[in-house]
């Protein structure tokens, strides 16, 4: 680290002279500068009668629709068994590992779209194992979020079931989407 030059030292001088310091006894406050009043600014005619207007107005209310969860669908006993046993092999993997959660829900959007022009059937959507010690709020967030995701997507209507994934392909860190048949 170098010294100061003339100049440094001479401007460190007139800062050190301005600065006044803070007691350190219990009950005493330092002084502060008194604090100035400032005036709102004006307004005009128009802006005070938009404002009015603004506040009288009544607000619609607006009620968001409950999202159809897809865990509630069932399929017939075949599917719900090859899929628990591992026996299917997916006909898409969509790997969520290493996004953001804002990049996860476009990988999802993206590959659910992608599947659905391919008539795909089954999708294995990997969201990854939530990192052990990290309390629950932090960790596995897009887990967390991929159903209300699934639920509320443009693509909602095709998705017949979301099962868990079998321990074959990824157990708790991974989950089935089965597209309907096309029509």
């Amino acid at each position: 680290m170098s010294s100061l030059s003339k100049e440094e030292q001479a401007l460190w001088a007139k800062v050190v002279e301005t600065v006044e310091p803070l007691s350190r006894e219990p009950g005493e406050t330092p002084k502060l500068p008194p604090t100035r009043k400032v005036a709102p600014p004006d307004t005009t005619p128009g802006q005070r009668q938009r404002a009015k207007a603004a506040q009288e107005r009544k607000r619609p209310v607006i009620v968001k629709a409950q999202p159809k969860r897809h865990a509630d669908k069932t399929l017939d006993g075949g599917w719900d068994r090859r899929l628990a046993s591992g026996k299917m092999s997916p006909d898409r993997v969509i790997d969520l590992h290493g996004h953001r959660l804002d990049d996860a829900w476009e990988a999802i959007d993206l590959g659910l779209e992608s599947a659905i022009s391919d008539g795909a059937r089954l999708i294995l959507l990997i969201t990854g194992h939530a990192p052990k010690g990290e309390p629950p709020v932090k960790r596995g967030r897009i887990r967390a979020a991929v159903d209300d995701w699934l639920a509320a997507s443009r693509h909602a209507g095709r998705i017949a079931a979301v099962r868990p994934a079998s321990p074959r392909h990824g157990g708790r860190g991974a989950l089935y989407v089965v597209l309907r048949r096309a029509r």
